[in-house]
């Protein structure tokens, strides 16, 4: 099993962030669906602030570019992406068009 850390930013406004989260509570089911078909068994999003961590665990078979590309040809992953934007900006750092972006590792017990 493979793993990833990954941040991001949401914009820092109290009601935008509230909107993120009751998004969160309901994601659509095309949205799981996709995830769970690229190879993605586990996923978590935490916040503190207008900060984004997020952990993925996934098979073998996982790629990040495998995934985008899936991504690119689903139409409600394109729609939920253009409606999470909303809520989100790049972090300092990150390429253009980049959202969340891989963080590495740099401590393990």
């Amino acid at each position: 099993m493979k793993k990833y850390c990954l941040t991001l930013d949401l914009k820092d406004n109290e009601e935008l962030i509230a909107e993120y989260e009751e998004h969160h509570k309901a994601v659509w089911p095309e949205i799981l669906n996709s995830i769970t078909a690229s190879g993605i068994t586990n996923m978590e999003i935490y916040r503190q602030g207008a900060r984004l961590f997020m952990i993925i665990e996934a098979d073998a078979d996982f790629s990040f570019s495998k995934k985008a590309a899936m991504d690119a040809g689903n139409t409600k992953v394109q729609e939920w992406e253009d409606l999470m934007w909303k809520y989100q900006q790049p972090i300092k750092g990150a390429l253009a068009g980049e959202k969340w972006v891989l963080m590495d590792k740099i401590f393990q017990l």
